[in-house]
């Protein structure tokens, strides 16, 4: 596969008439998860994945976020294998479409930026699937979230991260905060770095994501008109455990990532 690098053209003569199907089947979309949330979810929120079994309510998530995927234009492309049970994902970021991505293929327990849970839609999906949410800047915000992650850990749910802190454009993969690693050595959880990768005609699409002063909405509407690609979800070779090295962690983790993002063997 081609390694390039490219952008999507802003030019599209196609855009309009996806607007047409792909709009009705999202509000649609939308209430068959309004009832996923309020049923299934609701009935077994605490399921978790136990000797590699995975729940109900997890499968559901998983075909809810691929059905998601798809109205967008987006195939979802499994690379390699989730481990199993408890695990700490770390993975690259672009946008607010990455925590579907990984949805459709491993449920988990996503840490993302508190003002998510005011966008709409995306949101209520978050914080119905169990996103802890942490305020930027604040160190007493940080603190307790490494908690509920530990906590969770420990109690069998797996629990994925942004070690970057923030949205990536145009391909730049940035430096992983290792403080976020600690988690997994005191919950004694494997930790997994994931590549998620957006993928047309053999190249990969540089700003599939955030483009620079991009909002949600306009991410968002940009996204749901665009053209289809592949959005490829690689489970890489976990990272060694160091207890005296989260640095060494997150070093190691963010080079296995920015080498699947380039289409070499990772």
């Amino acid at each position: 596969m081609s390694i390039e690098a490219v952008s999507t053209p802003d030019r599209d003569l196609l855009r309009p008439l996806r607007y047409l199907w792909r709009v009705p089947l999202l509000l649609l979309h939308v209430v068959l998860g309004i009832l996923l949330c309020g049923l299934i979810l609701t009935w077994n929120r605490g399921a978790v994945m136990k000797n590699g079994r995975e729940p109900f309510t997890h499968r559901m998530i998983r075909a809810w976020s691929t059905g998601l995927m798809r109205i967008f234009g987006l195939r979802s492309v499994r690379v390699g294998q989730p481990l199993q049970d408890a695990v700490l994902f770390v993975a690259n970021h672009t946008s607010w479409i990455d925590i579907e991505l990984l949805h459709s293929q491993r449920a988990a327990c996503f840490v993302a930026k508190a003002e998510i849970a005011g966008w709409p839609l995306v949101g209520w999906l978050a914080a119905s699937g169990g996103t802890i949410f942490h305020r930027r800047g604040s160190n007493h915000s940080l603190a307790a979230v490494m908690q509920v992650m530990v906590e969770r850990l420990r109690a069998g749910r797996s629990v994925a991260v942004f070690p970057e802190g923030g949205t990536g454009h145009d391909g730049v993969l940035k430096v992983f905060h290792a403080r976020i690693f600690q988690a997994a050595l005191d919950a004694e959880v494997p930790v997994q770095p994931v590549a998620l990768r957006f993928v047309r005609d053999g190249k990969r699409q540089i700003d599939a994501g955030f483009r620079h002063h991009e909002n949600f909405l306009q991410n968002f509407l940009r996204m749901l008109g665009g053209p289809a690609m592949d959005a490829e979800v690689h489970f890489l070779e976990p990272v060694p455990v160091n207890p005296d090295g989260r640095r060494r962690m997150a070093e190691l983790a963010r080079e296995r990532i920015a080498t699947a993002l380039e289409g070499r063997a990772a």
